[in-house]
């Protein structure tokens, strides 16, 4: 009789799923894994426009540290619908390096996977950004949704290129810790309560997620490009804001710190520790 076990997986036991999980999304098929991770993408957003919403008005009302520990808070749901909606994200995805690197998969399946997902995860971003605009959801709250967008996506491009890429890894560090801590998980509680606190630090702490900022940029550059006269209405100087800044000062390098963090900082060190030695 086989031993029914209801606790958490021990950390080498993780390591080991980790690594067939990799084995088995590098191998999956193309068009489930490009449609995965459109869903991803559009999860990602509908957390990063909750997030959003909730940051809206709060402005000389609440400290930083409340307003970024809220939006946090609700920015999880995007990673808590992937993680148990099941879809593909391309952070999340940096973990099959593990596989990579025990010889179960080959470098080209582990970057055919990252290139669909990243376009898949845009896709279904930038659609989100898209039908959240033409909601009119940035004139809620006589217009706060709309100006906090404009603010976080002009906060956003002014990072410089180092900056960018450090506040990616420390990002990509906390979500791929999130999708480890839920290998250990036995319930669909289980995985919701490991997403909490790591994803609620790095967008607390203000670090810099890609797929989080294909819908926050975007948005603001719908508003930007289709509701002028709402932009006027703000008051804000919207010249450093364009796809140019989007795209060099932002999405690369910050896609860059991402992919160091979650491959070196969580993959490969977990790796090192439970599957070195462990023989192939």
């Amino acid at each position: 009789m086989n031993e029914i076990r209801i606790d958490a997986l021990l950390p080498a036991e993780m390591a080991v799923k980790a690594e067939a999980l990799g084995v088995r999304k590098a191998e999956a098929p193309m068009m489930q894994t490009f449609i995965l991770s459109i869903l991803a993408g559009a999860f990602i957003a509908m957390g990063a426009m909750f997030a959003t919403t909730v940051s809206a008005g709060t402005a000389g009302v609440l400290p930083f540290g409340v307003t970024r520990l809220l939006a946090g808070l609700v920015f999880c749901l995007g990673l808590i619908l992937i993680v148990v909606g099941g879809a593909e994200l391309f952070t999340g995805n940096n973990l099959i390096v593990m596989a990579w690197v025990s010889g179960k998969v080959s470098a080209r399946a582990v970057l055919q996977n990252w290139t669909i997902v990243y376009v898949g995860n845009f896709i279904g971003s930038f659609g989100t950004a898209l039908l959240v605009f033409l909601g009119r959801q940035h004139t809620f709250g006589n217009g706060a949704i709309g100006e906090t967008a404009l603010r976080i996506a002009l906060n956003k491009v002014q990072f410089d290129f180092v900056q960018a890429v450090a506040l990616g890894i420390a990002c990509n560090a906390l979500v791929c810790m999130a999708v480890w801590l839920t290998f250990s998980a036995r319930s669909t509680l289980d995985k919701i309560a490991a997403v909490i606190f790591p994803i609620t630090a790095f967008v607390a702490a203000g670090f810099e997620h890609s797929i989080a900022n294909m819908y926050f940029i975007p948005y603001a550059l719908l508003i930007q490009a289709l509701d002028p006269p709402f932009v006027a209405a703000t008051g804000l100087d919207m010249a450093g804001l364009g796809w140019g800044s989007f795209l060099w000062n932002n999405l690369l390098p910050v896609t860059i710190g991402n992919v160091i963090g979650g491959t070196i900082l969580v993959a490969a060190v977990y790796w090192a520790v439970y599957l070195r030695d462990r023989g192939s």
